[in-house]
């Protein structure tokens, strides 16, 4: 069956918020006013397959939400964070962070485009973010950038 990429709407909000929990991802931040920077991979009957969401700062945008259930294949993934690249260029941001404690992950985030980047070049916005200031309390967190 055939994987469908789309931008999340208000009636997924609480689906989205389920399938999150369930992957044992906060849903901070994840409201009616914010739900429009989210995209879901679904089925064609509309199962939740996955989820890429972006909190939206000024000029950055910082990845979140990124949950993929087994079996889905990269080539969707990469075509989730195509779409984000996409979403964050509409929304007229610059670049994109995200951080990860799993460092395995690094060879697939630098074959996407991003660079390892320092905490102190991280925007002095992203400290008023729950999940940066969260992510920042992990010993082993790295922080990747994708620039627009």
């Amino acid at each position: 069956m055939q994987a469908l990429i789309r931008r999340a709407n208000s009636q997924d909000l609480s689906r989205l918020r389920e399938f999150l929990s369930r992957a044992k991802l906060g849903t901070d931040g994840l409201t009616m006013d914010t739900i429009n920077y989210f995209l879901l991979l679904e089925t064609e009957d509309g199962t939740l397959k996955g989820s890429l969401g972006m909190e939206a700062m000024t000029e950055f945008g910082l990845l979140r939400s990124l949950v993929v259930t087994p079996g889905q294949a990269e080539k969707e993934i990469f075509i989730l964070f195509d779409q984000m690249v996409q979403l964050a260029k509409e929304k007229g941001l610059q670049g994109l962070f995200l951080a990860t404690n799993k460092s395995a992950a690094l060879p697939f985030f630098e074959l996407l485009g991003f660079q390892v980047v320092g905490r102190e070049e991280l925007p002095t916005e992203f400290y008023h973010s729950e999940h940066i200031r969260h992510v920042l309390n992990v010993d082993n967190s790295l922080f990747l950038k994708f620039s627009l």
